[in-house]
């Protein structure tokens, strides 16, 4: 995006007010700059003294005005996705005369939404079919058999997932079916976005929106007064649709030289980027797919030589991913089909176009295609240690699988191919944060990559002098070769700004020892400190890290408590409710 005009020192303001304006004028986007325009004109208008007719006009009393119909936003959300949509759906409503309210499922119960008219929901489907965390007591509330009635609600659902998985959308579905159970009346059918959501989520809303005000409603004049926060327009920053390219400054390969491993330390730069990151937020890398792998696709379907569409395939659209709906279209536009449904396991598009040995259009073969996602990395760095700058741990994935070597879109990208710029943007985890009580003990739990955000909560809580105990779980292969970050652990030890550390490393012995092992090896002090009012996070593998560790915790919390599951399972979900137990997980 070309820079906005700044203002010079002689433009007719203090030095601090110039700073102030040119903070804003320098990330603002055309639109902004476009409605500052018509907000001065006004502005200057309203300054003009009125006439003796113009006074007497605005003296005359005024029609009382249209009433707002109450909306409720109601959203669900592991990423942030769904909560940007729920924010954007929110100003839309505002312009169309509603009085919204944004309102996450973690607050709120089934019974306190039975109670409302017009509700719009927007909702996420986190890995094979389950409910983002912070949606779990709601889920079950409502699919609960004293779930109250909904005769009064009316309500349309926009439902998010990835068709990567096979229950795609499956917590929206089961939402959109529920309430209808209850007696709700749906407005309209329900959507189901894919990663690529946003003009179609956006589209839906806007159409969406006017459906669920009552017909005899009259439309509302959005006359409301405007407050312009600049402080949140200048911190917006690059976006997905327009990343900052940060320059690399430092990529160090934390890996040993015999690990079975391949992860990477990486420095970027984000000044004048407006990006501002907190302890906790992830960054979105804009990657690029491998040109190989373009070209076998391009050879598979007889398209090879097409530029344009090369370049197409290396940086708009997922020549990866392979999807249920993917392998349905294939069929009905070639009458192809797999064997059976486990074919599909492990492969990519790729295995499809070969195994078919069938020539495409290139409309044809974009049609299939779905476009190419970002990926999300959680930030290793705290700015209040390091500036304007953000740095990431990378690992990179390589395998072999059904005869043919693969490897990860944007791991592989950063560190062979892109390696002097990233296209970037700033992912908030606003669920996934540091205690505002300093004072507060935290564990963390982070096996691999999983430890790069606590890397971050460490170097904050240091540089602001928090007084809390800090506990790190570490895990991966070989103490040697895979200790991530080890001698900053360390120093951090020494100096008393970690309290503990617990490690465990799998192939360092004959039986393999994981960091569920060594939680259960320290459970006494655990629950002690849980029951102290730690918070404990949890950030890595969702498959089988996640699922081990919550299972690990329901046993000590059961152990140290002397509690049956049932008194256990009550206890970690009290703690989860009080917002003292935060994953990230993917």
């Amino acid at each position: 995006m070309p820079s906005a005009p700044l203002l010079s020192r002689t433009a007719p303001f203090a030095d601090d007010q110039i700073a102030a304006l040119n903070s804003v004028l320098s990330v603002s986007t055309s639109d902004q700059r476009t409605w500052l325009t018509g907000f001065l004109a006004g502005f200057a208008a309203a300054a003009v003294p009125l006439t003796g007719e113009q006074a007497a006009t605005l003296a005359a009393p005024m029609a009382t005005p249209a009433r707002r119909v109450p909306l409720t936003i109601l959203f669900g959300t592991e990423s942030g996705n769904a909560e940007a949509l729920a924010a954007q759906a929110r100003k839309v409503a505002t312009k169309l005369g509603f009085a919204p309210k944004v309102v996450d499922m973690f607050d709120v119960t089934p019974a306190q939404i039975a109670a409302l008219e017009h509700v719009l929901i927007i909702v996420s489907t986190w890995g094979e079919g389950d409910p983002p965390q912070r949606v779990v007591d709601f889920q079950e509330a409502l699919m609960a058999d004293d779930a109250p009635r909904m005769e009064k609600v009316h309500f349309a659902l926009l439902a998010l997932g990835d068709r990567a998985y096979a229950q795609f959308c499956e917590t929206g579905r089961r939402f959109d079916e529920r309430l209808v159970a209850l007696g709700a009346t749906r407005v309209v059918d329900r959507i189901e976005c894919d990663l690529d959501f946003e003009t179609e989520a956006n589209g839906w809303i806007d159409t969406t929106l006017p459906k669920l005000k009552p017909a005899d409603e009259p439309a509302v004049a959005d006359h409301a007064v405007i407050h312009v926060d600049f402080a949140r327009a200048a911190a917006e920053g690059p976006t997905r649709q327009r990343p900052f390219a940060a320059e690399v400054t430092e990529h160090v390969r934390l890996s040993g030289s015999r690990s079975t491993s391949d992860t990477h330390h990486i420095a970027l730069s984000l000044e004048g980027s407006g990006i501002a990151y907190e302890p906790g937020d992830a960054l979105g890398i804009v990657p690029k797919n491998d040109p190989v792998l373009a070209d076998a696709v391009l050879s598979a379907v007889g398209l090879s030589g097409d530029v344009s569409l090369r370049t197409t395939l290396i940086e708009r659209l997922d020549i990866t991913t392979l999807t249920s709906k993917q392998i349905a279209d294939f069929q009905t536009l070639t009458g192809f089909a797999p064997p059976d449904a486990a074919w599909a396991k492990g492969r990519q598009i790729i295995d499809l176009l070969e195994a078919a040995d069938t020539r495409l259009t290139p409309v044809q073969l974009t049609g299939l295609l779905r476009p190419l996602p970002p990926r999300h990395y959680s930030i290793a760095s705290s700015r209040k240690a390091v500036g304007e700058e953000a740095h990431i741990l990378v690992a990179g994935v390589r395998y072999q699988l059904h005869g043919r070597a693969r490897q990860g879109v944007a791991s592989i990208d950063m560190l062979d191919r892109a390696r002097d710029r990233f296209n970037v943007f700033l992912s908030p985890s606003n669920h996934f944060r540091l205690p505002a009580d300093n004072d507060r003990p935290i564990i963390m739990i982070g096996p691999g990559t999983g430890v790069a955000p606590f890397r971050a909560f460490v170097q904050e809580r240091e540089a602001v002098g928090a007084k809390g105990r800090n506990w790190l779980f570490f895990g991966h292969r070989n103490f040697m070769h895979d200790f991530l970050y080890q001698l900053e652990w360390q120093d951090w030890l020494k100096s008393g700004v970690l309290n503990r550390m617990d490690v465990a490393f799998s192939r360092d012995q004959p039986e393999k020892r994981y960091i569920q092992h060594a939680m259960w090896d320290a459970r006494v002090e655990l629950a002690g400190w849980l029951r102290d009012g730690a918070s404990l996070y949890v950030c890595g593998d969702l498959e089988f890290m996640a699922p081990d560790v919550h299972a690990m915790l329901l046993r000590i919390l059961a152990d140290q408590g002397g509690h049956d599951d049932a008194k256990a399972k009550a206890e970690l979900d009290a703690i989860r409710r009080a917002g003292r137990y935060l994953r990230d997980v993917y």
